[in-house]
C-alpha cells in the first residue's frame, strides 16, 4: 500500500519511530540495523511494510529496500511472524544472514533471540534459492568461525544495545583476545 515514507522523524527510538508526513504522523516499527543507519538524522525516507492483523495495522519501516526485501522473505517463512523477523534483521545485517544462508550455518541463525535449530534450518532451506537470485554467490564471503568479539557483539545486540555503539565500545577494550566472551561483554557495557 505505501512504497515509502519520507518526512521529519518527531519521535525516534531503537524500535520505533513516528514520522510526520504533511500532518499525519506515522508510527513505524523499525530494526536496530535501520535506527543505526538514521538516528542522526531528523528527516528521513523509509521504505514501509504495511502488515493487516485482524486487530491492527502495522507498518513496518526499513532504511534501504534490501532490508525491505529481506523482511519480506523472511515472512513468507512457516513459523517466522513478523516480530521474528524483525529480531533477525536486528541481530544481523542482510549480508551476515545471506552469508549464513549460502553456507548453511545454522549456528549464527540460532544465536538470534527466538530461532532454535529447526526455524534456522527452515530459514536457510526457504531462502537459499532466493538470496542466489539476489546476490552474485561469489560475493558471500566464506562464513567466518566466530571469535570471542564477535560472540560478544552478537550477545550486545541481542540485548537490545544498538550494534554501532556496541562495536565501537568493544574496540575501546584493550587485550580483547585475553579476555572471555563474558569478561568482554561485562567491560563492553561500561564502556558504553
Amino acid at each position: 500500500m505505501f512504497a515509502y515514507l519520507e518526512g521529519p522523524l518527531t519521535y525516534k527510538s531503537a524500535s520505533l519511530l513516528y514520522m510526520d508526513v504533511h500532518g499525519v504522523g506515522y508510527e513505524l516499527n523499525i530494526t536496530l540495523q535501520t535506527y543505526a543507519k538514521i538516528q542522526d538524522k531528523d528527516k528521513c525516507r523509509l521504505y514501509t511494510h504495511l502488515q493487516v492483523r485482524e486487530d491492527a495495522w502495522v507498518l513496518y519501516g526499513f532504511a534501504d529496500e534490501e532490508e525491505r526485501a529481506t523482511f519480506r522473505q523472511l515472512l513468507n517463512i512457516s513459523g517466522v511472524g513478523a516480530a521474528t523477523a524483525r529480531i533477525i534483521l536486528s541481530s544481523l545485517t542482510t549480508d551476515e544472514l545471506e552469508r549464513a544462508v549460502w553456507h548453511e550455518d545454522s549456528k549464527t541463525l540460532e544465536k538470534v533471540k527466538g530461532i532454535g535449530g529447526k526455524t534456522a534450518q527452515r530459514i536457510i532451506l526457504e531462502l537459499k534459492g532466493k538470496i542466489l537470485r539476489q546476490k552474485d554467490p561469489a560475493s558471500l564471503s566464506p562464513a567466518m568461525h566466530n571469535t570471542i568479539p564477535e560472540d560478544a557483539l552478537i550477545a550486545l545486540v541481542n540485548l537490545g544495545i544498538n550494534r554501532g555503539m556496541a562495536e565501537s565500545a568493544i574496540k575501546k577494550i584493550d587485550n580483547v583476545s585475553s579476555l572471555t566472551v563474558e569478561e568482554l561483554i561485562k567491560q563492553a557495557l561500561r564502556a558504553l
